[in-house]
């Protein structure tokens, strides 16, 4: 018992580490009204860690790394969104997950996880780009105008979580995740 749980918080910190630099060393900044969005893996990063580790791990990790990329390069005052959008993907992610009851080399079943993941990702971020226009001071009905201008990044970062996801943890499940017991 105690020796699982200590694998599962070793592992995520190493997950947290891992989507860090999915962040920091993969990144194409984009134009946009709201917000300073750009494509990363970070998000992938996310829903693979919570997809192995599960949701209370799992969204650790993705609150850490993705956190402390905000917080450690210019985006502090709304790190707190970002840390709340991470729980918000690590919770469907893992609902899902549990909900479409996969076994292994079910491809389908992990396209429908990284979908879904991908699905709250554009909604939180459009959240989020109303919350962030909203917070300097924007009306609401522009706020939802800009924030959805400004989604382009979220929607190739989506889509490649979608793609990306079921292949990494195929491959994954096929090398780490068959010695590993959590």
């Amino acid at each position: 018992m105690h020796k699982v749980k200590l694998q599962k918080i070793i592992l995520a910190g190493l997950c947290a580490a891992i989507i860090f630099i999915g962040i920091s060393l993969f990144r194409i900044n984009l134009p946009a009204v709201v917000g300073r969005p750009f494509i990363h893996f970070g998000n992938t990063f996310a829903v693979i860690a919570v997809m192995i580790l599960g949701f209370k791990y799992g969204a650790c990790a993705a609150v850490l790394g993705l956190g402390l990329f905000d917080i450690l390069n210019g985006y502090a005052a709304t790190s707190w969104i970002t840390m709340l959008e991470a729980v918000i993907l690590a919770a469907v992610t893992a609902l899902v997950f549990r909900a479409v009851h996969y076994q292994n080399n079910q491809v389908g079943k992990l396209y429908l996880v990284s979908l879904a993941a991908g699905l709250i990702k554009l909604v939180t971020s459009w959240l989020a780009g109303v919350i962030e226009s909203l917070m300097v001071g924007t009306h609401l009905s522009v706020a939802v105008i800009n924030a959805f201008l400004s989604l382009p990044a979220a929607a190739i970062n989506s889509g490649a979580t979608f793609i990306i996801v079921p292949l990494i943890y195929l491959a994954l499940e096929k090398t780490i995740l068959k010695r590993m017991r959590l």
